[in-house]
């Protein structure tokens, strides 16, 4: 999850991953919708994943990055052994839509121990509460540390209300991901 200064730490960490060895990744990037599809591909161009804008109802698969497109909560389901993404034109949140607590408490409620959660860089406090949902759903949870955000407010939110297990500069969030996938 991510918001000012995001779309850069994310292009940052994305194309540090491994491709089809890459367990599903879904990302919230506050993002007006004329902007999240143009944002998708450009990831996908720098990154060894294939990078899209999610869609309602598609499976989530290794080697695979799902962005929420403006406008739209972006949710994890679970469906049997499978997670899918589940888009929603429900309410903001945190006056955000997409919400970053609303994907990371999807992700806590329907993966829990099974999932990893990176804060990035972002104004205010979304995602921070998500976090600790994910934290205490057995989740490993990584935020942003101050010194390599552009805004430290989510990160900061998350790290002050205990969501985060670790606290990193943004150099060393993606060996971070490797570590905990192995």
């Amino acid at each position: 999850g991510a918001s000012t200064g995001g779309t850069e730490a994310i292009r940052e960490v994305l194309e540090r991953l491994p491709g089809v060895t890459t367990p599903g990744i879904v990302i919230t990037q506050h993002i007006p919708a004329s902007f999240s599809g143009p944002f998708a591909q450009r990831m996908n161009r720098c990154s060894q994943l294939e990078v899209s804008e999610a869609r309602d109802g598609e499976q989530i698969l290794p080697g695979h990055a799902y962005i929420a497109p403006g406008d739209q909560h972006l949710m994890v389901i679970r469906d049997g052994a499978r997670y899918r993404c589940r888009l929603s034109d429900d309410v903001p949140v945190n006056r955000h839509r997409p919400s970053v607590d609303v994907l990371f408490r999807s992700v806590a409620q329907n993966v829990g121990p099974n999932a990893l959660g990176v804060i990035l860089t972002g104004m205010g406090k979304d995602g921070a509460l998500g976090l600790k949902d994910m934290r205490d759903a057995g989740a490993h949870t990584i935020a942003q540390d101050e010194a390599s955000c552009v805004v430290w407010g989510m990160p900061g939110a998350a790290v002050a209300c205990g969501g985060a297990v670790e606290t990193l500069s943004l150099d060393d969030i993606p060996a971070a991901i490797l570590r905990c996938m192995a």
